[in-house]
């Protein structure tokens, strides 16, 4: 099912998105649907990871190569 999304857009980000559609050959719904899809994703893995965050410390995990570590 698709749902149309109409959008107002402040002038300057109006124009770098044409000049970004230009020069990539994209459209730009094309380009706006992975933007916001990107923007869930991080928004989700952002989310994850600070919940996780207390529990791996609490684990003795402090950074990204204590996990490395652990899982190799």
């Amino acid at each position: 099912m698709r749902t149309v999304l109409s959008i107002s857009l402040p002038g300057k980000i109006s124009s770098e998105l044409d000049a970004y559609a230009k020069s990539t050959g994209r459209n730009k719904s094309d380009i706006v649907k992975e933007s916001i899809s990107l923007y869930l994703w991080e928004t989700k893995y952002k989310g994850v990871r600070k919940t996780l965050g207390a529990k791996a410390k609490k684990a003795g995990f402090v950074n990204d190569e204590d996990i490395f570590k652990a899982v190799s």
